[in-house]
């Protein structure tokens, strides 16, 4: 996978955070007095990478054996806090040519409050042993106590001049040919992920070329117009015909549910249809619920009925 043969290995090399790389730089410089740390910011903009950097600096060739990385997401309780983190922060087994073993938590913000109490006095008696590094999508989901023990870096989305950069140069390391403008729609789609820009990068050098139509053909995006076709069934009262149109854009376009509400959201703008504030909230609903886990296809089938209703309203049926 390109994600992982363009991975950074050095904190250097990582994309855009320039201002956090320099005090991270710092800390590294005097690894006694690191702290414990805290990155929140958007999927795919390099917290795991830095940490992973950061582990290697400080730990060098014995990272491996003095680093437990742990996924919130997949064990979220207090039980692996109890058992998996005191147990490895312990002081046994360390070796003296590193200056303390390293905790990657990603996805902490997935935690039990109950597990993320119990981690708090964890990182109070193991400071001497051991470091943490948390990663978060959302630090406000992060209890106060936990925040105030480590030094807390907010990452910035990667800007669109600096995914297209490093999409080019990932692109001409491979032979790929590529335009400008089939770049550039790679990054205006990915709104700052530079783990997904380079995977959309890869699949659509599979098809060809990097260009507009392939970019399009990858992303599902050959049929954005037809969304408003979509719209336009659902005001006039056709549920029916609207749902199947939407139901082969999804499943033989391979428009995903999330681009199909996206796509909806600028047609309700562009054909200004009436009852606009209530149609927005109706989509932002469904676009919640589809987040949250709700079925797709029975969201999305509401949504058409809903905006169905409100233009009926409109005209007093």
């Amino acid at each position: 996978m390109w994600v992982e043969k363009y991975r950074p290995t050095q904190i250097s090399e990582i994309v855009n955070q320039k201002e956090i790389m320099g005090s991270l730089k710092s800390f590294c410089k005097k690894k006694s007095e690191l702290p414990h740390l805290l990155f929140s910011g958007a999927a795919g903009i390099g917290k795991t990478t830095t940490a992973l950097c950061i582990v290697k600096e400080i730990l060098g060739e014995y990272w491996r054996n003095f680093t437990l990385e742990l996924n919130a997401s997949d064990e979220r309780g207090i039980n692996m806090v109890r058992e998996r983190i005191k147990k490895f922060s312990r002081f046994y087994g360390l070796s003296t040519d590193i200056p303390f073993k390293m905790i990657i938590l990603d996805e902490a913000d997935e935690m039990t409050s109950d597990a993320q109490t119990a981690l708090r006095r964890i990182i109070e008696d193991a400071s001497k042993y051991c470091r943490f590094i948390l990663i978060t999508n959302n630090v406000s989901k992060i209890i106060e106590p936990l925040q105030s023990r480590c030094a807390v870096f907010k990452f910035s989305k990667i800007s669109n001049i600096d995914l297209v950069e490093h999409l080019h140069k990932v692109s001409k390391n491979e032979n790929i040919k590529n335009d400008e403008y089939g770049l550039k729609m790679i990054a205006d789609y990915v709104n700052g992920d530079l783990r997904h820009a380079i995977n959309i990068l890869q699949a659509t050098s599979s098809i060809g070329n990097i260009n507009n139509q392939n970019v399009k053909t990858v992303l599902g995006l050959t049929k954005t117009k037809e969304v408003e076709t979509v719209l336009m069934l659902a005001i006039d009262g056709k549920i029916l015909q609207a749902r199947d149109k939407m139901i082969e854009l999804i499943k033989v376009y391979g428009m995903s549910e999330t681009d199909f509400l996206k796509f909806m959201n600028q047609a309700v703008f562009k054909i200004k249809i009436n009852g606009l504030s209530k149609a927005i909230q109706t989509i932002a609903k469904c676009d919640y619920r589809v987040l949250v886990g709700a079925n797709p296809e029975i969201q999305l089938t509401a949504l058409l009925s809903e905006l169905g209703d409100l233009n009926g309203a409109e005209r007093g049926i």
